[in-house]
């Protein structure tokens, strides 16, 4: 134990997992950051990207009027968006959603949330597929 809690030798940049134990969770979590990196940090209205800091997320079909807050229901939104859309749908406010809100699998998010991560090594990118376009399976 101390011979190796003293070295100071050179770590890989990527270590590549040969086998794997599923652990059977086959839904993803319903959360803020999770709808932004289904809708790759994009706003489902004007097509911008302005970064997290000024990203919301918009019901459809508002609360106001038997919206859900789920995953079919919800689409990422820029503040002026939002706001020019209100508590109206998306036809009534004179809007066009980009992609239909859509319940995500979890490898193509998780690659997606990875691929987004300011300031990743070099190394890794052959190992996650960065300049892949991911499809929805």
């Amino acid at each position: 134990y101390d011979a190796i809690k003293d070295w100071c030798g050179q770590m890989p940049a990527v270590v590549r997992l040969l086998s794997y134990v599923s652990l059977d969770v086959k839904t993803v979590k319903f959360s803020r950051i999770n709808v932004f990196g289904r809708d790759k940090f994009t706003c489902q209205y004007c097509d911008g990207k302005p970064g997290t800091a000024s990203l919301t997320y918009d019901h459809v079909l508002p609360k106001s009027r038997g919206g859900k807050t789920c995953w079919n229901n919800i689409a990422t939104c820029c503040i002026e968006c939002n706001w020019k859309k209100s508590d109206r749908t998306p036809e009534e406010a004179g809007m066009v959603l980009l992609h239909k809100p859509y319940t995500p699998n979890r490898l193509p998010l998780m690659r997606r949330l990875v691929m987004s991560v300011p300031n990743s090594p070099d190394e890794w990118r052959d190992f996650l597929y960065w300049s892949t376009e991911l499809e929805n399976e």
